[in-house]
């Protein structure tokens, strides 16, 4: 039986890469029920190949008895390209389909920081734009009009 090809989905974080992986389903049945992979092997082991604009690069193996987990791929360079495929293989089994390949930039925390900041200007100025119309309104006498006192009281 060939083990895959597994799940995967990527997102970027600050010079890193979130992987979220789930395992494929077996075609063996267990009193009728569908057996995961986990339900058969117990342990499991994934690959992932990195690629870059530096070449290929296989990490270490891992090990997992989840369906279904997240890791993280660190010390990535900001801003640049990364593709991914995982393989997964188990101690008796070493026939694999990875995945396909799965691409994403890395952010850099300076893209993080400017977000951040485009996002605080922007509410700035809409609330200064709120103001500036609320005193207009305010001035024409919308709201809180001048109540006109009494002339004794003037």
């Amino acid at each position: 039986a060939i083990l895959g090809p597994p799940e995967v989905n990527i997102t970027s974080c600050p010079n890193c890469i979130n992987v979220t992986i789930k395992m494929p389903t077996s075609h063996f049945r267990k009193e009728g029920k569908l057996q995961s992979l986990t339900d058969i092997y117990t342990e499991l082991d994934y690959i992932i190949t990195l690629k870059s604009q530096d070449g290929e690069h296989k990490r270490p193996r891992q090990r997992t008895t989840e369906e279904e987990f997240s890791t993280v791929i660190g010390e990535l360079y900001p801003s640049r390209n990364y593709c991914l495929s995982v393989a997964i293989t188990a101690s008796l089994n070493k026939n694999s389909r990875p995945s396909p390949w799965k691409c994403v930039t890395a952010d850099s925390e300076a893209q993080r920081q400017g977000y951040h900041a485009v996002a605080v200007a922007g509410a700035v100025c809409v609330s200064v734009i709120i103001i500036a119309v609320l005193k207009c309104v305010h001035a024409a006498g919308f709201i809180l009009p001048k109540i006109s006192l009494p002339q004794t009281l003037v």
